[in-house]
């Protein structure tokens, strides 16, 4: 009896598989770490997340308006200072992290998933279909996506729903192109090629010989995107067309201390250099996972 039919050999066949992946996932660990900007992104986001989440335990009210106590300086009490109706900034600092988070999270879902679908169906199918969806894309790429945005919510109205259909549907187009262009190469590729001559259905080479190759570039694409949303989640508010009031958001926040810049610098300042941070987190982290999913940079 040979060792493989033993059942020494069969255990030790078995046992092949959990090993490896426990190889693999140490050595991505250990390149991970090595990666000092992408440990500083991890940590910066990891706050970003904990800020969100742990603000219901925040001592304070973030609505609550107490004039006796507007525009007091930081202190103990109040380690970011009140604005201009006595809320305490810290607060309202965190729960602006949960409504910007939630907005960038779900409108990057929303583009990448309509990025994915069209940029799949148009490099596979191709035709008339990845004209008319790359044509598409041209003119969503062709106007600045502030531009646009504010075009989008001007004519449909300001709401936390609005905010996440119009920047997932305006971040969809750099997806597909992605998206599109990589499906172009995997459809050429010998297993697809093998696949589809022995009469599988199209839906099942997509679903399982397609779109499990293009995944490592959708999870750098949605990480990189969440600075991006942030950014013009915040710029929306500031323009008063995003959060309204008394909705926190770091954009609202500093809008309205725009008129106490000079008498108190800290209610645009503190919102300002948390969107700084939140945004280079996830910047960080962004370039760190495509250096480490790059194939060339694998067996660096």
């Amino acid at each position: 009896m040979t060792g493989a039919s033993s059942p020494q050999g069969a255990r030790k066949a078995t046992e092949v598989g959990p090993v490896r992946s426990r190889s693999e996932f140490a050595r991505g660990w250990a390149r991970f770490r090595s990666h000092r900007a992408g440990v500083v992104g991890a940590v910066l986001v990891f706050l970003s997340v904990a800020a969100g989440l742990l603000a219901p335990l925040s001592p304070h009210d973030p609505y609550a308006i107490e004039m006796e106590h507007a525009l007091e300086s930081p202190s103990v009490a109040h380690p970011m200072g009140t604005d201009h109706f006595g809320r305490d900034i810290a607060t309202r600092v965190l729960y602006g992290a949960r409504f910007s988070l939630q907005v960038s999270v779900i409108s990057r879902l929303i583009a990448v998933f309509l990025g994915t679908l069209l940029g799949l169906c148009a490099g596979y199918f191709g035709g008339k279909l990845d004209g008319l969806v790359m044509r598409l894309a041209d003119v969503t790429l062709a106007y600045p996506g502030l531009l646009l945005l504010i075009a989008v919510m001007a004519a449909v109205g300001p709401s936390r729903v609005a905010l996440f259909i119009s920047l997932g549907v305006v971040g969809w187009a750099g997806v597909a192109r992605l998206v599109r262009a990589q499906v172009l190469t995997l459809k050429e590729r010998d297993f697809v090629v093998a696949v589809r001559s022995l009469g599988a259905p199209h839906r099942r080479i997509i679903a399982l010989h397609v779109l499990p190759n293009v995944v490592s570039q959708l999870i750098v694409v949605f990480s990189m995107g969440l600075g991006a949303a942030i950014m013009a989640e915040s710029s929306l508010s500031f323009l008063g067309l995003g959060a309204q009031p008394p909705t926190a958001s770091w954009g609202a926040m500093i809008s309205a201390g725009l008129d106490y810049l000079r008498a108190a610098p800290w209610l645009s300042l503190a919102p300002g250099l948390v969107i700084t941070l939140a945004v280079l987190g996830f910047n960080l982290l962004g370039d760190a996972l495509r250096d480490l999913m790059d194939p060339k940079a694998a067996g660096r």
